[in-house]
């Protein structure tokens, strides 16, 4: 596993939001995270990225042990991550956008990098576009054209069909595949649009309170009685 996390728990106080988590992804693989709402999933990302540290557990990377780095650190080694909301700095062109990525930290990037960065995902609008008039699509593929250019190994994503229409959706898959199996970017994917999942992910694992209750390929996950009664059941009494 080029990324990892092992024994994974997380208290906020007396009370436990993550139990005992372990999990692994490939290089080129593309790896399903699902549950109901409070199942843990963000805050597991929280830890993966490096934003939060956990009560007990590790995680790591290549081999290495990285529970104690932060954010920016784990940055660095090839850890990227993008959010549900594709929030970009509305005041600046596309073109600032990217060149205050290539910029963010040294060895700086040149305009090259950042034309293929953008040529990966598709990004065609004008670089003098405002970033705050793109609609959401662009915002996502602006905004992963800018990890592109460092050539991260892992990529953690939270809901990237989120806000999303038909067409569109089948474009962010196609981006993910391209990455996975062209790039051989590792993906760690949070997503709530099943459909989407079973069509990418080679792996989906089901969180529930906290807990890992399922692992298996996408067609297979979705019987297991445990995820139908902690994922589809609460859905539908929530509906």
């Amino acid at each position: 596993m080029i990324f990892s996390c092992d024994n994974i728990h997380m208290h906020f106080g007396a009370r436990a939001v993550l139990q005992g988590i372990t999990l692994g992804v490939q290089p080129g693989e593309v790896l399903g995270v699902v549950g109901p709402n409070g199942a843990g999933k963000t805050t597991l990302f929280e830890i993966l990225s490096g934003r939060n540290r956990p009560t007990q557990g590790r995680v790591m990377f290549e081999g290495r042990d990285i529970t104690a780095l932060p954010l920016h650190q784990r940055a660095r080694l090839g850890l990227a991550r993008t959010y549900q909301s594709p929030v970009v700095p509305e005041q600046l062109s596309v073109g600032q956008v990217l060149k205050a990525a290539r910029q963010a930290y040294a060895p700086y990037l040149t305009a090259h990098h950042a034309q293929w960065a953008c040529e990966q995902v598709g990004l065609t609008v004008s670089l003098a576009q405002s970033a705050g008039s793109l609609e959401t699509l662009n915002r996502r593929k602006l905004l992963l054209a800018c990890l592109l250019m460092r050539r991260p190994k892992v990529l953690l994503m939270d809901e990237p069909a989120a806000g999303l229409l038909g067409a569109e959706v089948d474009e962010i898959d196609n981006i993910l595949r391209y990455l996975a199996q062209q790039l051989g970017v590792a993906i760690m994917l949070v997503e709530h649009r099943l459909e989407l999942l079973a069509a990418i992910a080679e792996r989906v694992v089901v969180l529930d309170g906290g807990e890992l209750i399922a692992e298996d390929k996408p067609h297979r996950v979705f019987l297991h009685p445990r995820v139908r009664a902690a994922y589809f059941e609460t859905h539908a009494e929530a509906a």
